[in-house]
Protein backbone atom coordinates (compact mmCIF):
# COMPACT_ATOMS: atom_id res chain seq x y z
CA UNK A 1 0.00 0.00 0.00
CA UNK A 2 1.09 3.57 -0.75
CA UNK A 3 0.43 5.67 2.31
CA UNK A 4 0.62 9.38 3.08
CA UNK A 5 1.78 10.16 6.63
CA UNK A 6 0.45 13.31 8.27
CA UNK A 7 2.12 15.74 10.64
CA UNK A 8 1.30 16.68 14.22
CA UNK A 9 0.88 15.11 17.62
CA UNK A 10 -1.92 12.72 16.63
CA UNK A 11 -0.28 11.75 13.33
CA UNK A 12 2.93 11.06 15.25
CA UNK A 13 1.13 8.37 17.27
CA UNK A 14 -0.18 6.86 14.02
CA UNK A 15 3.34 6.74 12.56
CA UNK A 16 4.62 4.93 15.64
CA UNK A 17 1.78 2.38 15.49
CA UNK A 18 2.29 1.81 11.75
CA UNK A 19 5.98 1.31 12.51
CA UNK A 20 5.05 -1.52 14.88
CA UNK A 21 2.96 -3.12 12.12
CA UNK A 22 5.78 -2.71 9.61
CA UNK A 23 8.21 -4.45 11.93
CA UNK A 24 5.65 -7.26 12.17
CA UNK A 25 5.55 -7.64 8.39
CA UNK A 26 3.15 -4.99 7.01
CA UNK A 27 4.23 -4.09 3.47
CA UNK A 28 3.86 -0.36 2.74
CA UNK A 29 5.75 2.57 1.30
CA UNK A 30 4.96 6.02 2.66
CA UNK A 31 5.26 9.70 1.80
CA UNK A 32 5.85 11.95 4.83
CA UNK A 33 4.31 15.42 4.91
CA UNK A 34 7.12 17.09 6.87
CA UNK A 35 10.73 16.71 7.91
CA UNK A 36 9.54 15.87 11.43
CA UNK A 37 7.34 13.04 10.16
CA UNK A 38 10.15 11.83 7.91
CA UNK A 39 12.46 11.57 10.92
CA UNK A 40 9.79 9.72 12.94
CA UNK A 41 9.07 7.30 10.08
CA UNK A 42 12.75 6.55 9.48
CA UNK A 43 13.21 5.88 13.19
CA UNK A 44 10.26 3.48 13.06
CA UNK A 45 11.70 1.59 10.08
CA UNK A 46 9.04 2.64 7.56
CA UNK A 47 10.15 2.56 3.92
CA UNK A 48 9.74 6.03 2.44
CA UNK A 49 9.18 7.32 -1.06
CA UNK A 50 8.34 10.68 -2.65
CA UNK A 51 5.48 11.96 -4.80
CA UNK A 52 7.95 12.22 -7.67
CA UNK A 53 8.61 8.47 -7.42
CA UNK A 54 5.05 7.55 -6.35
CA UNK A 55 2.65 10.25 -7.56
CA UNK A 56 -0.55 8.38 -6.67
CA UNK A 57 -1.23 7.24 -3.12
CA UNK A 58 -3.91 4.87 -1.81
CA UNK A 59 -4.52 6.57 1.52
CA UNK A 60 -3.42 9.48 3.68
CA UNK A 61 -3.95 9.46 7.45
CA UNK A 62 -3.57 12.81 9.18
CA UNK A 63 -4.84 14.83 12.12
CA UNK A 64 -6.74 18.12 12.10
CA UNK A 65 -7.12 21.23 14.21
CA UNK A 66 -10.86 21.45 13.54
CA UNK A 67 -13.38 19.15 11.83
CA UNK A 68 -16.82 20.31 10.67
CA UNK A 69 -19.82 18.00 10.12
CA UNK A 70 -19.22 17.94 6.33
CA UNK A 71 -15.59 16.93 7.10
CA UNK A 72 -14.18 20.25 6.00
CA UNK A 73 -11.05 20.84 8.07
CA UNK A 74 -8.75 23.47 9.43
CA UNK A 75 -5.17 22.19 9.38
CA UNK A 76 -1.76 23.76 9.71
CA UNK A 77 -1.30 24.22 13.43
CA UNK A 78 1.91 22.24 13.04
CA UNK A 79 3.03 24.31 10.06
CA UNK A 80 2.93 21.58 7.39
CA UNK A 81 -0.31 22.56 5.62
CA UNK A 82 1.15 22.95 2.12
CA UNK A 83 2.75 19.52 2.00
CA UNK A 84 -0.19 17.97 3.86
CA UNK A 85 -2.61 19.26 1.22
CA UNK A 86 -0.41 18.15 -1.69
CA UNK A 87 -0.18 14.63 -0.26
CA UNK A 88 -3.89 14.47 0.59
CA UNK A 89 -4.82 15.60 -2.93
CA UNK A 90 -2.59 12.88 -4.40
CA UNK A 91 -4.39 10.20 -2.36
CA UNK A 92 -7.45 8.18 -3.34
CA UNK A 93 -8.71 8.51 0.24
CA UNK A 94 -8.00 10.64 3.31
CA UNK A 95 -8.82 9.60 6.86
CA UNK A 96 -8.62 12.13 9.69
CA UNK A 97 -7.88 10.92 13.21
CA UNK A 98 -8.49 13.24 16.15
CA UNK A 99 -9.95 13.54 19.61
CA UNK A 100 -13.55 14.71 19.86
CA UNK A 101 -12.53 18.19 21.01
CA UNK A 102 -11.60 18.91 17.37
CA UNK A 103 -15.22 18.35 16.23
CA UNK A 104 -16.99 21.70 15.79
CA UNK A 105 -20.32 22.86 14.44
CA UNK A 106 -18.65 25.68 12.46
CA UNK A 107 -14.99 26.11 11.55
CA UNK A 108 -13.04 29.14 12.72
CA UNK A 109 -12.50 29.02 16.46
CA UNK A 110 -8.99 27.71 15.71
CA UNK A 111 -7.00 30.43 13.88
CA UNK A 112 -6.76 29.72 10.16
CA UNK A 113 -3.14 29.20 9.05
CA UNK A 114 -2.23 30.91 5.78
CA UNK A 115 1.19 30.04 4.32
CA UNK A 116 2.75 33.00 2.56
CA UNK A 117 5.94 33.92 0.71
CA UNK A 118 8.25 36.13 2.81
CA UNK A 119 8.70 38.43 -0.20
CA UNK A 120 6.08 41.16 -0.22
CA UNK A 121 4.61 40.16 3.12
CA UNK A 122 3.04 43.57 3.75
CA UNK A 123 1.20 43.57 0.42
CA UNK A 124 0.10 39.95 0.83
CA UNK A 125 -1.15 40.57 4.34
CA UNK A 126 -3.14 43.59 3.21
CA UNK A 127 -4.69 41.56 0.39
CA UNK A 128 -5.61 38.77 2.83
CA UNK A 129 -7.25 41.27 5.19
CA UNK A 130 -9.22 42.82 2.34
CA UNK A 131 -10.38 39.44 0.97
CA UNK A 132 -11.56 38.17 4.35
CA UNK A 133 -13.29 41.46 5.22
CA UNK A 134 -15.19 41.42 1.92
CA UNK A 135 -16.68 38.00 2.73
CA UNK A 136 -17.37 38.06 6.44
CA UNK A 137 -15.92 41.13 8.11
CA UNK A 138 -12.44 41.80 9.49
CA UNK A 139 -10.29 39.26 11.28
CA UNK A 140 -7.14 39.57 13.36
CA UNK A 141 -3.97 38.47 11.53
CA UNK A 142 -0.78 37.46 13.34
CA UNK A 143 2.56 36.43 11.86
CA UNK A 144 3.46 33.13 13.52
CA UNK A 145 6.72 33.13 15.47
CA UNK A 146 9.05 30.38 16.59
CA UNK A 147 10.21 29.86 20.17
CA UNK A 148 13.00 32.40 19.67
CA UNK A 149 10.62 35.14 18.56
CA UNK A 150 11.58 34.96 14.88
CA UNK A 151 9.18 34.31 12.02
CA UNK A 152 8.21 30.64 11.93
CA UNK A 153 9.63 29.07 8.76
CA UNK A 154 7.89 26.12 7.11
CA UNK A 155 9.71 23.20 5.49
CA UNK A 156 9.13 24.98 2.18
CA UNK A 157 10.82 28.16 3.39
CA UNK A 158 7.60 30.16 3.77
CA UNK A 159 6.00 32.04 6.66
CA UNK A 160 2.57 31.58 8.22
CA UNK A 161 -0.09 34.16 9.02
CA UNK A 162 -2.68 32.94 11.54
CA UNK A 163 -6.10 34.51 10.95
CA UNK A 164 -8.29 34.63 14.08
CA UNK A 165 -11.77 34.76 12.55
CA UNK A 166 -13.94 33.37 15.32
CA UNK A 167 -16.15 31.52 12.86
CA UNK A 168 -16.06 30.84 9.13
CA UNK A 169 -19.59 30.80 7.75
CA UNK A 170 -18.54 30.18 4.14
CA UNK A 171 -15.29 28.18 4.09
CA UNK A 172 -15.42 27.68 0.30
CA UNK A 173 -15.64 31.43 -0.35
CA UNK A 174 -12.74 32.13 2.01
CA UNK A 175 -10.68 29.30 0.48
CA UNK A 176 -11.26 30.54 -3.07
CA UNK A 177 -10.48 34.16 -2.16
CA UNK A 178 -7.23 33.25 -0.42
CA UNK A 179 -6.13 30.99 -3.27
CA UNK A 180 -6.48 33.91 -5.70
CA UNK A 181 -3.99 36.12 -3.81
CA UNK A 182 -0.43 36.24 -5.17
CA UNK A 183 1.93 35.51 -2.30
CA UNK A 184 -0.43 33.06 -0.60
CA UNK A 185 1.19 29.68 -1.10
CA UNK A 186 -1.61 27.69 0.59
CA UNK A 187 -4.23 27.95 3.33
CA UNK A 188 -5.38 25.57 6.03
CA UNK A 189 -8.94 25.03 4.77
CA UNK A 190 -9.14 21.43 3.55
CA UNK A 191 -12.46 21.13 1.71
CA UNK A 192 -13.61 17.94 0.00
CA UNK A 193 -10.44 16.01 0.82
CA UNK A 194 -11.32 13.94 3.91
CA UNK A 195 -13.73 11.04 3.39
CA UNK A 196 -13.67 9.69 6.95
CA UNK A 197 -13.04 11.05 10.44
CA UNK A 198 -12.23 8.75 13.35
CA UNK A 199 -12.83 10.58 16.62
CA UNK A 200 -11.74 9.39 20.05
CA UNK A 201 -13.53 10.47 23.21
CA UNK A 202 -14.38 9.36 26.75
CA UNK A 203 -17.19 7.17 25.39
CA UNK A 204 -15.02 5.44 22.78
CA UNK A 205 -14.51 5.81 19.06
CA UNK A 206 -16.89 7.50 16.61
CA UNK A 207 -16.50 7.06 12.84
CA UNK A 208 -17.99 9.80 10.64
CA UNK A 209 -18.24 9.48 6.86
CA UNK A 210 -18.51 12.53 4.62
CA UNK A 211 -22.15 13.11 3.58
Amino acid sequence: MRLGLGTGSTAKHFVELIGERVRAGLDIVAVPTSQATRADAERCGIILTTLDETPELDLTVDGADEIAPDLSLIKGGGGALLREKIVAAASARMIVIADKSKWVATLGRFPLPIEVAPFGLGATRRAVEKAIAAIQGPGSLTLRQDKDGHAFVTDGGHWIIDAALGRIDDPKAIADALSDIPGVMEHGLFIGLAQTAILAGPDGITVVERP
